[in-house]
């Protein structure tokens, strides 16, 4: 009899050791696994939810995030909508803990200069906010790493003739007017 209580507390030790290194393994790979999360699949997974991007230079864009590309975000706060690089993102509140699957090699490439050069397709009012200051005007050419912005009089929204250059790396929100 004393051999089988042996045996048996021997068996539920190896059972629970067992258990445990499962635990620690699922742990591990869980750990792995986020780590290879980029930030973007996580904002996708919330689309259409209410979002507070902070921006580098302290200001914010509240709203409810349309859709997420390589390094760009889109909020909505009622009829507006603001392009946000994600170079330009401090922080987020609202985004989703859960990542949505990976987004597909073309959704990846979707760079933000395609997505500025829609805005200059559609020659929309906009404006151009950097840590200089805000610009009110027409998005007129898309380069490879800037884009020139049509500059438009704040008063009566008519081209003042100026134009200004703007690096993408200067870039903290381009926002409809």
């Amino acid at each position: 009899m004393r051999w089988d209580a042996l045996f048996a507390d021997m068996e539920a030790q190896l059972d629970a050791v067992a258990a445990a290194d499962r635990v620690a393994e699922v742990a591990d790979r869980t750990r792995a696994e986020r780590a290879t999360v980029e930030l973007a699949d996580r904002l996708r997974s919330g689309l259409g939810r209410p979002v507070l991007v902070a921006l580098r230079n302290g200001r914010t864009v509240e709203g409810s995030l349309v859709d997420v590309g390589a390094a760009w975000l889109l909020v909505a706060d009622g009829a507006r909508q603001h392009l946000v690089p994600a170079s330009a993102v401090d922080a987020v509140e609202g985004a989703d803990v859960v990542a949505a699957p990976r987004a597909g090699e073309s959704v990846r490439r979707l760079g933000l200069g395609h997505a500025l050069r829609a805005l200059a397709r559609d020659r929309r009012l906009v404006q151009v906010e950097t840590s200089g200051g805000v610009v009110l005007g027409r998005v007129d050419t898309v380069g490879a790493d800037h884009l020139d912005v049509g500059v438009a009089d704040p008063a009566t929204w008519r081209p003042t003739g100026r134009r200004r250059t703007v690096p993408f790396t200067a870039l903290l929100r381009v926002g409809e007017v």
